[in-house]
């Protein structure tokens, strides 16, 4: 005999059909694509992913005593022919009445341990976030800056797009926090389909008590989102134990207790930009070790390296923010040693147009192209045309607009780039002003 029934929507018949098993000693599991019950009486302006609703103005042709469910009357107050608004009012007191909403999947509980920062991968202007900010000249403004300055300002720009501490993610006054991203969650909250909740203190059979005294009951699944823990099974035990996380490599890559450099571990990194960027940089380096092209510096070199840059553990080794580091200062680094890290000052001196798309633009792989070995006869082309390419999916309409200023903007450019390098290079012979030449860029 059938025990288990599938409803597919919470709406009219989907409500009846829930409440109907449950009096037949059935387990009913309703499954509502969208955030509420309802159905097409639920009102909505939009028909967002092929939702339909009824129109602003409806109003029930049957009256109430002959529309209601059998066994739950109307409330006698309501009018006899009901506004949309009263008669979703009314499907929600006979969901309660009955207890089928924990019957229904599409609310979902977030446990948020510290302060979570979100943006959107879609930045000023509709640009791509990371072509954005990911640039030598916000580097450079982060290494010039003081940290509480940058961070203040980095806070300011989240609260932007809506405000972190409405939402209950985050405050400008906290110091452990993580940063997202993630468009659909602030419209979750916004409309209910996902709650914000502090860190869970326990579990129980079927529901789960948080540390600010409050419990959710019937949780039917829980999920851990505590990232990743590697290992190399492959691997002998006795190499293996020369790195518990990749702070133990030497430029996060070979594991410099080995008597020869055959080892390498590539990817094992967490940027702040694209790990794939950052995984063939480290390829090309190593490969260049191996074909002899590259040399590492001696075993105790390298263990003073690892172990200069290797803070002391305050957290489980395990954990992936232990992992990120600055997609352009690590890059860099390890296009430093591969000899295909582009020069700015050189390329301002004889080639400015490239020099400002490769310091104010996005710092593209194509940059560690222009030099060195592997160096690609088309990486300046592909800089100096990286936004056609970016916009040319969206010119499937193309629509007037003569409030270019892109000339202007190029010139502000020109000029702001030796002052730059003019304040990167005084900065960096006055370490009284508390600036260091090795913790900043290397222009």
């Amino acid at each position: 005999m059938v025990r288990r029934v599938a409803v597919i929507g919470a709406g009219v018949g989907g409500l009846a059909s829930i409440k109907c098993c449950l009096d037949e000693g059935l387990e009913p599991t309703c499954f509502e694509r969208s955030e509420d019950i309802g159905g097409l009486w639920r009102y909505a302006d939009s028909m967002d992913g092929g939702r339909v609703s009824v129109y602003r103005s409806v109003i029930t042709n049957t009256s109430k005593e002959m529309s209601c469910f059998s066994d739950f009357p109307c409330p006698e107050d309501f009018p006899s022919f009901l506004p949309h608004g009263l008669l979703l009012e009314y499907f929600r007191m006979y969901a309660q009445h009955f207890d089928l909403l924990r019957h229904i999947h599409f609310k979902v509980f977030l446990s948020a341990r510290s302060s979570t920062w979100v943006f959107s991968r879609v930045s000023d202007h509709g640009f791509p976030f990371d072509m954005v900010s990911t640039t030598r000249f916000n580097h450079f403004l982060d290494w010039l800056l003081p940290s509480a300055l940058t961070k203040r300002i980095r806070f300011r720009k989240f609260n932007s797009w809506f405000n972190h501490g409405n939402y209950g993610l985050a405050s400008t006054k906290s110091s452990n926090f993580k940063v997202i991203i993630n468009e659909e969650l602030p419209f979750c909250l916004l409309s209910g389909t996902v709650v914000l909740k502090p860190n869970v203190k326990e579990f129980t059979k079927s529901s789960a008590v948080f540390e600010d005294g409050t419990t959710e009951e019937n949780i039917d699944v829980v999920l851990f989102a505590t990232g990743y823990i590697f290992s190399f099974p492959f691997l002998e035990e006795s190499v293996r134990s020369l790195f518990d996380d990749n702070r133990s490599l030497y430029k996060r890559i070979f594991p410099p207790q080995l008597e020869k450099p055959t080892l390498a571990i590539i990817g094992l990194v967490q940027l702040t930009g694209s790990v794939m960027v950052g995984a063939e940089m480290q390829a090309r380096w190593v490969t260049g070790i191996f074909a002899g092209w590259n040399k590492l510096p001696p075993a105790s070199r390298m263990m003073a390296d690892v172990l200069k840059k290797k803070p002391p553990v305050k957290r489980n080794p395990s954990e992936r923010e232990n992992l990120k580091i600055s997609f352009i200062s690590y890059t860099d680094e390890i296009a430093s040693c591969a000899g295909v890290k582009p020069s700015v000052l050189r390329l301002l001196l004889t080639d400015p147009r490239l020099a400002l798309a490769v310091f104010f633009g996005p710092c593209t792989p194509y940059q560690y192209r222009l030099v060195g070995r592997g160096k690609w006869s088309g990486a300046r082309n592909a800089i100096l045309t990286q936004w056609q390419r970016t916009l040319k999916p969206l010119r499937t309409r193309v629509v007037d607009d003569s409030s270019n200023g892109s000339d202007s903007w190029r010139w502000m450019c020109l000029l702001a780039l030796p002052v730059a390098l003019t304040a990167g290079f005084l900065l960096s012979k006055y370490p009284w002003l508390g600036w260091s030449p090795r913790a900043g860029p290397q222009l």
